[in-house]
Order: C-alpha cells, then structure tokens, then sequence
C-alpha cells in the first residue's frame, strides 16, 4: 500500500493524472493540515456542524474543522476523509505509511493567521488524536498531506435529534455511514397521505427544518446522500416524542 502511494505521489507532482486510472489519494502541493492546540472544546463540540457533542453523535475523537472549499456550506458535515501526511514532502514530522480517517465536523473559517483554511486551500484543522496518528509529536502545527474521500464505517443506526417548536421541526441528523454527507432530506408524518414526503431546507450544519407541525405523529425521514444514495427510514421516531430526544434507526446507510 505505501508504495502505491509513494507513486501516486510523483505520479501527481511531475505529470499529474491520468485519465485512464486516476489516483486513489489527492495530493496537496502547500502545507495545507492544520493542528491546534486542542481543547475538550474543539473535540466534543460540533460547531458549524451543529453536533451538540461529536461523541454522542457517533464521530468519536477523530474529527477535523475543513475550509470552506470542502465545507461547501454545511453540506460536508459528517463525510469522511483518510488523511496521510506527505512524507515525501516532510520526512522529518511525517509519519511514513500511517494515515487517520477523520469525520468533518465543524468550518475552518477564513482567516489571516497563515491563511490555510482561505478559499480555495483544501485544508483539515484536525483534533490531536488524529494529529498524532499521522504526524510526530513536537510539530503540532502545519503539515503536507494527501487524502481521499473514503466511506464512513459508523457504530448504530442513524441519529435523528428533535429540535424546535410547535410548527417549527428541527432535525439534527448524524453517524450516517457510507458517504456519511446528506445532499438532501424529507419528513412524512403518520397522518400524512400515504406516500407523501415534506421536504426538508438545510438551516444549518446538519441541522433540517420543516415548518409542519408533526407533534403527536409517528416521523419517517427520507436521505439522499452527496453519493446518490437514497435511504428511507420508516417510522424510526415514535408518536410519544418530545424536542430534544434523540432517536436511532436499526439499519444503517
């Protein structure tokens, strides 16, 4: 596996790809991985994302803040991306042949310390569990990297957290597997005629709205994910909900 990458690695700095067998990781001319110094904040806390705790929503402490090139306004939040450090680039700090499977759970914000997370950098601001995977201790600062989308493998069904009031339904969902980002949402109510769908507007992060009153129904969700795939979950909420509950499917993208 590393010298597949070792070649993907030349193959993209001195002749690109090919369009017969593109590489399986992109590579990032800049130093373009970003670490803070990291508190229980930056690991527990979803924010731009909107997760209320990253390890109760099933991303555990393997997480990163991306820019906005990949953030693409909320839509990356729960994708998952293998991250290895470019030790071709930086055999000093670099750790050779290890790589960290990150979830995408908050925005890097623009900014004029470095401007690493400025359009149009790829860049991962990553917690230090994930840091460390990848990178030598003593250099918890700025790394080249290379990385690839890659499926999420997530524990349990998918989390559908009740927000909101009365006509105003706020739904958080998260640990969805496969490409783990939802491109898409709607919400049925069990009072609903059979086989109609409410669609669902992005209000922020990860979090769906509707401006239905559903209170006192039995709620089935419908995703389509950045993939394509499309995933029904029939009545996974029961009509005894109340806002701020949190329920789980039995069967996983």
């Amino acid at each position: 596996m590393l010298k597949l990458m070792d070649g993907l690695v030349v193959m993209q700095l001195s002749t690109g790809p090919t369009k017969t067998q593109p590489p399986l990781f992109k590579v990032l001319k800049k130093r373009n991985l970003k670490n803070n110094i990291v508190d229980l904040h930056h690991l527990y806390v979803g924010g731009a994302c909107g997760y209320d705790n990253t390890i109760h929503s099933g991303f555990g402490v393997n997480t990163a803040a991306v820019s906005s090139t990949l953030f693409r306004g909320g839509e990356a939040c729960g994708a998952c991306y293998q991250v290895m450090c470019n030790y071709n680039t930086d055999p000093k700090w670099c750790l050779r042949g290890r790589s960290a499977t990150v979830s995408a759970t908050n925005f890097c914000p623009p900014n004029n310390n470095g401007g690493w997370c400025n359009f149009p950098h790829n860049h991962f601001d990553m917690s230090m569990p994930a840091f460390l995977r990848i990178a030598r201790q003593g250099n918890e600062g700025i790394v080249p990297v290379i990385y690839r989308r890659v499926s999420c493998k997530r524990r349990g069904g998918v989390r559908f957290t009740l927000k909101g009031q009365s006509s105003f339904n706020m739904v958080m969902i998260s640990n969805v597997g496969g490409s783990g980002d939802v491109k898409a949402a709607w919400i049925r109510g069990s009072r609903m005629r059979r086989g109609t769908w409410l669609a669902m507007h992005r209000n922020w992060g990860a979090n769906w709205q509707s401006s239905v009153d559903l209170r006192n129904q039995r709620l089935s969700f419908k995703l389509t994910l950045v993939d394509g795939r499309a995933l029904v979950f029939s009545n996974v909420v029961p009509s005894t909900w109340g806002f701020g509950q949190t329920f789980s499917s039995r069967n996983q993208a």
